[in-house]
């Protein structure tokens, strides 16, 4: 199977206070402090909506998964989630996106007390003007750059920092944007206003259109994925990988340019049974610039496959291998300097099932998470650098699922049915930070602890660790209907794009959870 001008044809299983200022009270305002900044990120990830999001799940998704030679059983598709989503667009439902957020430091300037923003378009100006659009959960955080005391008052949306005293000291808040204008935010500490810290933010009307932006659509879709193998034979399975360098979209407004295996992040989703011969073909696209290769690490043997895929432009290489342990592995490419080839995107997962498959669910789901080093700070626009000294010293500017933000908000999002049962191979390209996958809303089921299958899973768990090159399996019911938040529970990287939506179609309220008091007769 060659991945050009093929399709597979199995569909995709996924459809896809301002405290008090005496001394005394300090205690009581970190705390504050503390419950703002908890309070502000989950409403970011919670509350928000969203600025929009398309989704077609009825097209056949590309892959590079070559198929038996032999007919397979078809296989029973779970009903469509959300499938009238063209009817999302004419229904009131809620949906969901990251807050837009700023941050400013305090500092001195021209001999003015003022705001200097941090980051983004707003980066290094004295007083920026905040754009955002109406409807909007805004987010501002402010950092004390000089250590006199100062807060940020918006006084038309009684919304308001803490006090900040020490010089680094931070206070967070947040509040939805449903006024249209010019507002002033300000400093509210006596004198301060007049000397100088006063800006304004911009609410505009409407909803924020997603940014037209010149760059490929490298987001690899979580329901793209060949369906479970099941009772066969071993056999031999060709799977063909091409090497792509592309400038493709990061952000709204932001670009990069990824290194990717078939035009997408994560790579292909390569599915075999154990004790078959896998068969690879690479191929390095002429117009590449650097060299390629790939290391399986479901392969034994040198390198994982590298030392017999290092090719230049224009190569062409092919290594096989035995399946020989069943369990989710990660694949990356292994050409010097390994960590730049696999933060630009080479990276995927191999799924390796045992005698017999997996248990029978309704939806599978395929999430990678990584991260990216840019010399520009987050939220900058333009096509952004790759900072290998950001690179070596592990200080990413980025963090994502699938290659992108927003990745799996508003272009991929995860779409299931209330009372199906969901399973979601996760895996971490990194190439360095350790991932504490979590889906807000839920517990899993089942847990295969660190990929392997081939002892039996966890069950009831909230929280799944996972680190650089590793994967793992979840399994969880979906009991009820409701929007559901995929994360590393290393909550700080939400703010620089590590969220996804598990959107699911059913009744909201039941006794499993319900808004208001317990009802009568409930035990």
């Amino acid at each position: 199977m060659n991945h050009k001008g093929r399709t597979n044809p199995q569909v995709p299983r996924g459809g896809g206070s301002h405290p008090g200022q005496d001394p005394a009270g300090r205690e009581r305002r970190a705390s504050a402090r503390l419950l703002a900044a908890v309070f502000a990120l989950f409403s970011a990830l919670l509350l928000a909506p969203a600025f929009g999001q398309s989704h077609n799940h009825g097209a056949a998704a590309e892959t590079a998964q070559a198929q038996p030679a032999q007919t397979e059983p078809a296989q029973a598709e779970p009903a469509p989630a959300g499938e009238a989503a063209g009817a999302a667009t004419a229904s009131p439902i809620v949906s969901y996106h990251n807050a837009t957020i700023f941050t400013l430091r305090t500092g001195i300037a021209q001999g003015r007390m003022v705001y200097i923003g941090v980051g983004g378009d707003i980066d290094g100006q004295v007083n920026p003007t905040l754009m955002v659009h109406e409807g909007e959960l805004v987010q501002i955080n402010l950092i004390n750059g000089e250590g006199a005391e100062h807060d940020v008052v918006i006084d038309q949306y009684a919304a308001r920092s803490a006090i900040v005293i020490g010089k680094n000291a931070s206070s967070t808040f947040s509040f939805t944007a449903t006024k249209v204008g010019e507002f002033a935010y300000f400093c509210s500490i006596a004198g301060h206003r007049a000397a100088g810290m006063e800006g304004l933010i911009h609410v505009m009307p409407g909803l924020r259109e997603a940014m037209e932006t010149e760059g490929a659509d490298i987001v690899r879709d979580p329901a793209d994925l060949p369906g479970p193998i099941g009772q066969r034979q071993p056999q031999v399975v060709r799977v063909d990988l091409e090497t792509v360098e592309l400038e493709g979209r990061l952000d709204d407004g932001t670009t990069y340019v990824y290194w990717t295996f078939n035009n997408k992040v994560p790579g292909p989703f390569v599915r075999v049974r154990v004790g078959d011969t896998v068969e690879v073909h690479l191929r390095n696209a002429a117009d590449s610039v650097m060299m390629h290769s790939v290391d399986f690490h479901a392969a034994t043997g040198p390198g994982g496959g590298a030392d017999f895929t290092q090719i230049a432009p224009g190569e062409e290489a092919v290594v096989t291998f035995k399946a020989l342990k069943p369990g989710i592995y990660v694949y990356h490419c292994a050409t010097p300097s390994v960590a730049h080839h696999i933060t630009s995107g080479m990276y995927g997962l191999i799924l390796v099932e045992p005698e017999g498959g997996l248990p029978q669910v309704d939806r599978e789901f395929y999430v990678m998470q990584g991260e990216l080093y840019t010399v520009e700070p987050f939220g900058t626009k333009g096509m952004m650098e790759m900072d290998y000294d950001k690179l070596l010293s592990e200080r990413p500017e980025y963090f994502f699922f699938n290659g992108s933000v927003g990745a799996l908000t508003r272009s991929h999002p995860l779409y299931a049915n209330a009372g199906e049962t969901v399973r979601i191979f996760f895996g971490v390209g990194g190439p360095n930070f350790t991932s504490s996958f979590h889906v807000i809303g839920e517990i899993f089921d089942h847990v295969y602890s660190m990929g392997s299958v081939m002892s039996p899973p966890v069950a009831g768990v909230q929280t799944v660790t996972v680190p650089p090159g590793g994967a793992t399996i979840v399994d969880f019911k979906i009991d009820r209907g409701g929007h559901y938040v995929l994360v590393d529970h290393a909550l700080s990287r939400a703010e620089r794009g590590l969220v996804g939506y598990l959107i699911v179609d059913g009744p909201e309220n039941d006794d499993i959870m319900h808004a208001g008091p317990a009802q009568d007769g409930a035990e």
